[in-house]
């Protein structure tokens, strides 16, 4: 390789990490409540029965065979649909953490502690933890697809 060839290969790698830098920082602060909105009981309940949407468990994984103490558990992994209109009714998250990917679509998550509505857009994560309360509607257009990971907790 030439000195210019490396001088350019140098260069090249360094415009993609600033560009890496530059799109993760802004799809970490992405689909989150704004500071200045976020209030402990904001909402304390909200849309109850499920609405054109699919909720398919496409695999699981029995946590109790696989680490001690975690019996009654599973890791599952679903595929929501959310049609347009479409809700996934008020739930929380006390016992079940889980991770939301909006594969495609746009869904609105409405949670306890934030006064307004959170917009999650295709490639985002939204984290469920402990404390979250909420509901999710699709007010756009197009059917939302959602993927689920979750510690489910069988009664």
């Amino acid at each position: 390789m030439t000195a210019r060839n490396n001088t350019l290969a140098k260069l090249g790698l360094g415009a993609a990490i600033g560009l890496a830098l530059v799109f993760s920082a802004s799809a970490a602060q992405a689909g989150e409540c704004p500071a200045d909105k976020m209030k402990a009981g904001a909402r304390t309940t909200g849309e109850m029965a499920p609405k054109d949407v699919t909720d398919n468990e496409l695999s699981s994984i029995d946590l109790g065979k696989e680490i001690d103490g975690f019996d009654k558990r599973r890791l599952r992994f679903r595929k929501l649909v959310v049609q347009p209109g479409g809700v996934v009714p008020w739930h929380d998250h006390t016992d079940r953490p889980a991770l939301i990917l909006t594969a495609s679509g746009e869904i609105t998550e409405f949670r306890s502690d934030c006064s307004v509505g959170i917009t999650h857009k295709a490639g985002e994560i939204s984290k469920e933890v402990k404390g979250v309360m909420h509901w999710w509607k699709n007010e756009g257009t197009e059917e939302a697809v959602l993927y689920a990971a979750d510690v489910k907790h069988d009664e």
